[in-house]
């Protein structure tokens, strides 16, 4: 295929080399005449491990090139990947200044007529927060073009998944594929221009693309403050934090695995919350500040008050709710976080009505049951004996579990209003109904 690249920054740069290397013809752009004259003396702009060789290399066969003419590298192109930088304002906000020049120029250049035959497809390369696509770069695209994108002009978001460093062996072994498609034809040329990579290739709405990008550096992030952490306060207690992280890693069952990472409803139960508290407690005593693990319970709180403030949002007074315990095929109540989502709302003066096939009353013993009497002493005027009870008595329906006596009474329709916190089988189904609020979707 016939490439253009704009931005020869890292990722640029890069991309443009392996793309050029795949057999493809490239023509990287930038406004920094420097980088566009390294390039063309076979010499890469940034340094990283194999771009040297890798850009001497394609640039002596003539598979790539550089300019600074946007209507040049258009004319010869029928894909254009978008690399430029989106950096943080001074606010923390995204700057999208040099995303909306380069749509700009290369919209302005393809009304020029500099595109010959063909449908021209956008691909946007750069790190862009959900909504930016479609809300700002497309109207921008289609304003100066003067078509429509995903008819006469292609858009695709195809987030990248390079580190520095290593950034041209993540490129030929990435560890996922993202197409944000506009529309399947957009997909396609994308597909093709990344033809016999390896990894799986996900073909997913605009929106999500830009979205999964941010998932993954918040998430490495967060491991790396989390293994910091751990270490700062096993340093202080003595223990050597690296044997600690030998073991953790080990555990692919729940640790490293997809366990715990679907969102829902808040965590609970007698290990996570107490272990939690005492581990920054030793923290403390120690005189070691861990901001991320100290506001790990504040966090699952609120979360907790989501649910809460959806009930209100929905304005109605009789609720019903579906789960109990901490854990479904459980009966233990302790600091479960739906006996704290139903203190919580008794608190505020609803009429609660609570459904758990589990929990009765009767059978509550020993630490259980002093739990629950300290923290929901009216239970057992709370407790419903069926399903249709819940639901005779509710206006607004809470639902905790999948309990399939649950789930197959659950109506449609908007009557009584479902606050789902455990995203329901047919979620997806019930999101474009009347009534239905999902807790985190």
């Amino acid at each position: 295929m016939r490439v253009s690249v704009f931005g020869l920054g890292y990722v640029g740069c890069v991309s443009a080399a392996c793309l050029a290397s795949m057999g493809h013809e490239v023509i990287g752009v930038d406004v920094n005449q420097v980088k566009v004259d390294l390039v063309n003396d076979g010499k890469a702009p940034v340094v990283e491990e194999r771009i040297g060789e890798l850009i001497a290399e394609v640039v002596r066969t003539g598979a790539l090139r550089a300019t600074g003419d946007v209507r040049e590298a258009i004319m010869d192109s029928e894909v254009s990947l978008v690399c430029v930088g989106t950096p943080s304002e001074p606010n923390g906000s995204l700057c999208t200044t040099y995303l909306e020049r380069v749509t700009e120029q290369i919209g302005t250049a393809l009304a020029e007529g500099a595109k010959q035959g063909g449908r021209h497809t956008v691909v946007f390369r750069s790190t862009m927060l959900p909504g930016t696509c479609l809300n700002l770069l497309v109207p921008i695209l289609e304003k100066n073009v003067g078509g429509t994108a995903g008819v006469e002009i292609g858009v695709v978001v195809n987030p990248e998944f390079l580190r520095e460093g290593t950034s041209v062996r993540d490129f030929f072994d990435p560890p996922k594929t993202v197409i944000g498609e506009l529309d399947p034809a957009s997909g396609d040329a994308v597909m093709a221009l990344y033809d016999g990579l390896p990894g799986e290739v996900f073909r997913v709405p605009v929106p999500t693309a830009e979205a999964i990008k941010y998932a993954d550096n918040a998430f490495h992030g967060l491991k790396i403050g989390f293994a910091n952490e751990l270490g700062a306060v096993y340093q202080a207690l003595g223990v050597d934090s690296h044997q600690v992280m030998d073991v953790f890693l080990a555990d692919r069952k729940l640790n490293i695995s997809p366990a715990y990472l679907r969102p829902g409803f808040a965590f609970g139960g007698s290990c996570l919350p107490k272990d939690l508290r005492s581990l920054v407690h030793a923290a403390q005593r120690a005189d070691v500040s861990i901001p991320i693990l100290s506001h790990v319970l504040s966090s699952n709180s609120d979360h907790l008050q989501r649910a809460v403030d959806l009930v209100e949002r929905a304005g109605k007074r009789q609720v019903g709710l579906f789960g109990l315990s901490f854990k479904p095929g459980t009966d233990d109540l302790r600091e479960s976080p739906l006996v704290e989502l139903a203190e919580r709302l008794f608190g505020k003066g609803y009429d609660l009505k609570i459904y758990d096939a589990n929990v009765s009353l009767s059978r509550l013993l020993g630490a259980n049951r002093e739990y629950i009497e300290n923290r929901l002493p009216h239970l057992a005027q709370l407790l419903a004996d069926s399903v249709g009870e819940v639901l005779q008595h509710a206006e607004v329906c809470l639902v905790g579990t999948r309990d399939p006596a649950v789930l197959s009474a659950l109506p449609h329709g908007g009557e009584p209003v479902i606050v789902d916190l455990v995203r329901l089988p047919d979620a997806e189904a019930r999101r474009t109904e009347p009534g239905y609020m999902g807790l985190a979707w």
